[in-house]
């Protein structure tokens, strides 16, 4: 078939497409947003039902904010560090096999390829092909038999900064109330409920589900962390008493 044919066909151009869903940046976003939120509202809640004053549980809550965006972030940018090098490892090691043992690992690639389906001699013909390019098959062999392709490695930086700036975002959002001038800790408990069934909303366009039950299941879960910090707050600040 004519190549150019197959490419003006191509129903990426017409039918559907695809996000971005290697470059590791919607996982850190959501994550950081969801942590922020959950994280602070939490903190400020079990401050609060100990008594804190609204000086103290700004400033508590100013402080989860900055030491918790850097430390997603730094988590963020190590995590995606580690297993993008542990995919180099694995990488190399295919890599080293296939110079010691071409004809085993294409006998492997061949009852990996009719383990998808195909007959074997169409695997046969598929397997020696992509031998032909010794780097190729050390790739191919990684994405078969790890299911990860080495030439999709999500970005640590990407990472680290949408990690960072979703939680300091999701983090402010309890503050407002306070910055605005209301010296009321339900006032700060309301709007970080409305920040959860935000988040939960928005993340929900990118997953094409239900955008209400996403929100709603992101506001439940907040709601456990914040009840469970808020009676761990109240009975500290009675026994403080």
């Amino acid at each position: 078939m004519n190549t150019a044919h197959i490419q003006a066909a191509d129903p990426h151009d017409y039918d559907h497409s695809h996000p971005d869903v290697s470059g590791g940046w919607l996982r850190a976003a959501v994550f950081g947003a969801m942590d922020g939120l959950v994280s602070n509202i939490a903190l400020i809640a079990g401050i609060g039902a100990a008594g804190a004053s609204s000086q103290t549980i700004v400033i508590t809550g100013c402080a989860g904010l900055v030491a918790g965006a850097f430390s997603m972030s730094l988590g963020e940018y190590t995590s995606v560090k580690t297993a993008n090098e542990q995919l180099a490892a694995e990488l190399e090691i295919e890599r080293q096999a296939h110079r010691r043992n071409p004809e085993g690992e294409r006998s492997e690639l061949v009852l990996g390829f009719m383990q998808m389906g195909m007959t074997e001699k169409t695997a046969q013909y598929a397997a020696s092909e992509v031998h032909e390019n010794h780097e190729l098959a050390a790739r191919i062999h990684v994405t078969q038999e790890l299911g990860l392709d080495p030439s999709a490695n999500p970005s640590p930086w990407t990472a680290a900064v949408s990690s960072f700036a979703m939680f300091a975002v999701g983090a402010a959002c309890p503050l407002i109330p306070y910055a605005l001038g209301f010296d009321s800790l339900v006032a700060g408990l309301a709007v970080g409920g409305i920040g959860l069934l935000a988040a939960g909303a928005v993340a929900a366009k990118f997953t094409r589900k239900s955008w209400w039950k996403n929100a709603v299941r992101q506001l439940v879960f907040g709601a456990i962390a914040v009840g469970a910090t808020y009676l761990v707050g109240s009975l500290l600040g009675v026994a403080a008493v």
